[in-house]
């Protein structure tokens, strides 16, 4: 007995305890709330269960479209699709599980990353707060991309770090493929091991380092083009068409992407939940740098230059997507944030143990480690709810609404019984009727649909929000249904009497999502 004792004592008191921690947590904090998949998910999930399907790389059999900007996370479910279930895969528990082991090996590398720039502290801290941070777990359960982006962006910077030059190269070129903004971190990877690249050179070492740094383009370049290649000779163009749809579609004032990202920027641990909108951005546009900078100089004083791609990431990110002015959905707003909370963390701890006066013994450091994490956590866990107001009745961050996707769902359960693959649906929100129907999809936004963007811009005075539809392009493509909310139709479709004389409403579902007088179903008379 005590034998066994002494071996669980020792357990406990292992180094790998923390780690296994941060793993439980991260697993722990994703299962719980379970599956709450987002509309934009099921676009995913239609092109892997086409793929299962023989229909190929596709969001609607026979038309080659690269709706998609993320290839490789596609191919993923595709390939756990065919392991777990083939075209009648369950894909929302999939990429639930999936995500939930890539935010967990997220976690790990963030304590890693700062253990390597003498930030061990500030590492785990960072790692736990993203195993339970709303911006983490929403999309995780939601199906999305974001968690398996994250973890190759974050292992790109542990790889980088440790000196891993070929597994760097090869995250990277997983990164891209994951997502084309990678390059908003790859680009100062790149350039820093080009400088690196250029002074060994100089030094002329023997025997020659060139071999090693062209494998190293090698393990980039061959999946990237590999891709590259096949998408440009299946689709005519290697760039993802949804990109192109959603700065043309989407109607915003000038500034708005700005204006939300500094709001993000501001409020990372979510303190405005407790205190007010206007006062936690406010308290953040005033800490946030200060504590980011304080940081960031621990780390250029750690290793020096080689910690600038990491500390500049997080605001390359933010000018990157300010200046096209997109419409910023929420899952935008997640990849800076791990390497954004450990830089704010390290200065955070800081400044605390400058207040407290800490030295290295004693009860001071403690208390400053407890306030670092009371300061940070606490925040964080203000997002979530025992229950939400809908969907399955568990835990979950309150901004892991999925009530559009539920209404959705059930005018797919309404119209699919008297749809087949030839009747042509249209709808400004796409996945779950393109995944829960067997119609094609006729993609008002434009995302899966190249024809629908030469429909705008539409003129200002026929938005009532950010997005409408296009009378002409429902009119001139004749789809047989058309499912949308009522407020992308009042000033065009709704007003338009052609329209009108077409298509009959044989179903109003109630809600006011959006400003909407209900989600309108019309059958083309």
């Amino acid at each position: 007995m005590s034998k066994f004792l002494s071996r669980f004592s020792g357990f406990f008191q292992s180094k790998r305890l923390p780690g296994l921690a941060l793993v439980a947590l991260a697993l722990f904090a994703r299962l719980l709330p379970g599956p709450r998949t987002i509309d934009d998910a099921f676009i995913t999930f239609r092109y892997a269960r086409n793929l299962l399907a023989g229909n190929g790389f596709v969001f609607n059999p026979a038309e080659a479209v690269l709706g998609t900007t993320t290839p490789l996370y596609t191919l993923l479910m595709a390939g756990m699709g065919a392991l777990f279930g083939g075209v009648q895969a369950d894909f929302s528990t999939i990429s639930l599980v999936t995500n939930a082991v890539a935010d967990a090996v997220t976690c790990l590398l963030l304590w890693e990353i700062g253990k390597r720039l003498k930030l061990p502290h500030p590492g785990f801290l960072a790692g736990l707060l993203w195993a339970v941070a709303a911006y983490s777990v929403t999309f995780a359960i939601g199906g999305l991309e974001t968690s398996v982006y994250v973890l190759l962006l974050t292992g790109a910077a542990w790889a980088f770090l440790a000196e891993k030059r070929k597994l760097t190269a090869l995250f990277g070129a997983l990164a891209l493929l994951t997502r084309p903004d990678a390059l908003i971190l790859l680009g100062p990877l790149v350039l820093s091991r080009l400088i690196q690249m250029g002074l060994a050179l100089r030094r002329k070492p023997q025997p020659s380092p060139l071999p090693t740094y062209l494998l190293e383009m090698v393990v980039f370049l061959l999946p990237v083009l590999a891709w590259y290649g096949y998408a440009w000779l299946t689709f005519g163009s290697p760039f993802p068409h949804s990109v192109t749809a959603k700065l043309v579609a989407y109607r915003l004032d000038e500034n708005s992407a700005l204006i939300r990202l500094i709001q993000h920027y501001a409020t990372p641990f979510m303190h405005h939940n407790l205190v007010g909108a206007a006062v936690g951005v406010g308290l953040g546009l005033v800490f946030c740098p200060f504590l980011y900078a304080l940081g960031a100089r621990l780390a250029w004083k750690s290793i020096g230059w080689l910690s600038l791609p990491l500390t500049l990431y997080p605001w390359l990110y933010l000018v990157t997507f300010a200046i096209p002015n997109p419409l910023i959905f929420r899952w935008y707003l997640t990849p800076p944030l791990p390497l954004y909370f450990l830089f704010l963390l390290a200065g955070l701890e800081v400044l605390l143990e400058r207040l407290l006066k800490t030295q290295r013994d004693g009860w001071r450091p403690r208390l400053a480690l407890g306030l670092l994490l009371l300061l940070t956590l606490i925040p964080l866990l203000s997002e979530w709810r025992l229950k939400l107001d809908h969907g399955p009745a568990r835990p979950a961050p309150e901004m892991a609404f999925i009530k559009l996707e539920l209404l959705y769902r059930q005018a797919a359960e309404l119209i699919a019984p008297q749809m087949d693959e030839n009747t042509l649906l249209a709808a400004g929100d796409v996945g779950v009727l393109g995944y829960y129907t067997p119609a094609r999809i006729l993609d008002t936004v434009g995302l899966n649909s190249p024809v629908s963007t030469t429909y705008y811009p539409l003129p200002a005075e026929d938005y009532v929000i950010n997005y409408a539809i296009p009378a002409e392009l429902i009119l001139n493509e004749k789809p047989d249904w058309v499912v949308i909310l009522e407020v992308y139709g009042r000033l065009t479709l709704l007003k338009n009497p052609d329209f009108q004389s077409a298509y009959e409403l044989v179903e109003t579902l109630p809600t006011d999502m959006y400003g909407s007088q209900g989600m309108l179903i019309f059958k083309r008379r």
